[in-house]
């Protein structure tokens, strides 16, 4: 590029998101985003929806936490908060099944390590204080495998991520809850995938501190505002006698910008960082559209719209290996195994935004986040089915859409 030329202007196109995340935004968050004046971050209409983000929040956690509220950033930006209160030299254990636990275990081991840990291996750390419990790919993270874990390594912490998008599985919530209390761990827990889509209220979890989501999945705000986080009095009690390495992230300083202070709520003007006011109008419609909507009929469409998908794909030959109600991971049939990356990246280059797993073994990950409709499962089995008979699959397309039909006329026969 030379001293005068200039870049045009960035035009990204209109695309279908039905991967794992981020969804396609709610015309709703966009407009609120859009529409949002030009204010000062201490203007009181962006003080006032801070408020009320916060409390809508509860009620989408189901918690009655004081400590619930959102962290500036993406998914990782809330993770990252959570597992703070991680210092070196902690004993934790960490439940891995697939990709994302994965990088939470790498920032958990990070977190717990010393000095002479990371010296020795700085982007990997490996410290003996922290054990990494693998589960085989396309496998969840059963209750029974924690309870035997924590009663042999007794940590301080332990770690679970609620659904792991990687593998497209639900791990056992109330297993690793009850195996917490039981052997007196901490509980850590990933919501990034199940918070807004799974009918789940975390006091009911009494052996989970922490929980930390994100904002571009269930919730379907834009990726770049406020991942979710919400703690018990018991995790705060740990950070104010322990406290932790980190200022931006740190869980008490933090709910202090949502006018969160000593446990309690305080009033609204405070001073706190400097919260955009697009942000802050974005959050609160979706958290508004997602209570408008209702947890238990989310859960429940989302049920009803993975299992059109699951049984689509797999009368075109797949073979389904997740459980998830937001997310299907499968095999290709035999004739296009080895293909699955051709495959996405075809389809990737038509504006259909499906992926591959991140890992062994390569897998296709196709997304339904906020397509929660008849015509929007059929256009994204037509794309996929396309994109297989473009590599020859053969697959016969309006049979693929007659049994969607069928599936949804039986669906409302029922209902």
């Amino acid at each position: 590029m030379t001293d005068t030329e200039i870049f045009p202007q960035l035009s990204i196109p209109e695309t279908l998101a039905a991967g794992p995340g981020p969804g396609n935004t709610d015309a709703r968050v966009l407009a609120s985003f859009a529409n949002a004046g030009l204010a000062d971050h201490m203007q009181a209409d962006v003080l006032r929806g801070m408020i009320e983000c916060k409390e809508m929040l509860r009620k989408v956690w189901g918690t009655k936490n004081t400590y619930t509220y959102g962290v500036g950033g993406t998914g990782f930006s809330g993770l990252d908060c959570l597992v703070s209160a991680i210092l070196p030299g902690d004993t934790v254990v960490v439940f891995v099944n697939g990709t994302f636990s994965g990088i939470d275990g790498l920032s958990i081991r990070m977190k717990a390590s010393s000095r002479e840990d990371l010296r020795a291996n700085p982007m990997d750390p490996h410290p003996g204080n922290v054990t990494i419990v693998t589960v085989p790919h396309g496998q969840s993270v059963s209750g029974e495998l924690v309870d035997r874990v924590l009663a042999e390594k007794k940590p301080k912490w332990a770690f679970m991520a609620h659904w792991e998008t990687g593998s497209g599985r639900i791990n056992d919530l109330q297993g690793f809850s009850d195996a917490c209390q039981r052997h007196s761990a901490l509980g850590l827990v990933d919501a990034v995938s199940s918070l807004g889509i799974a009918d789940f209220s975390i006091d009911d979890y009494p052996g989970v501190v922490g929980w930390a989501s994100c904002p571009q999945k269930g919730v379907l705000c834009l990726p770049l505002t406020y991942a979710p986080v919400s703690f018990s009095d018991k995790y705060i009690e740990e950070v104010r006698a322990n406290g932790c390495h980190t200022y931006v992230h740190h869980p008490i300083l933090e709910a202090r910008h949502w006018g969160i202070v000593d446990g309690k709520d305080v009033a609204a003007g405070s001073y706190h960082r400097t919260h955009s006011g697009y942000a802050v109008a974005a959050f609160h419609e979706a958290l508004r559209i997602n209570l408008q909507h209702g947890r238990a009929r989310k859960a429940a469409d989302y049920a009803h719209h993975e299992r059109a998908l699951r049984e689509a794909v797999s009368a075109m030959g797949c073979e389904v290996t997740s459980n998830m109600t937001s997310l299907v991971v499968l095999n290709l049939p035999g004739a296009l195994a080895g293909r699955e990356k051709e495959l996405v990246q075809s389809c990737r280059a038509k504006g259909f935004g499906i992926w591959p797993t991140l890992s062994e073994p390569v897998q296709v990950r196709i997304g339904i986040l906020n397509q929660l409709s008849e015509a929007a499962i059929t256009d994204i089995v037509t794309r996929f089915a396309t994109a297989m008979n473009d590599m020859g699959a053969g697959v016969d397309i309006a049979r693929a859409t007659q049994g969607l039909q069928a599936y949804y006329k039986n669906l409302m026969a029922a209902e």
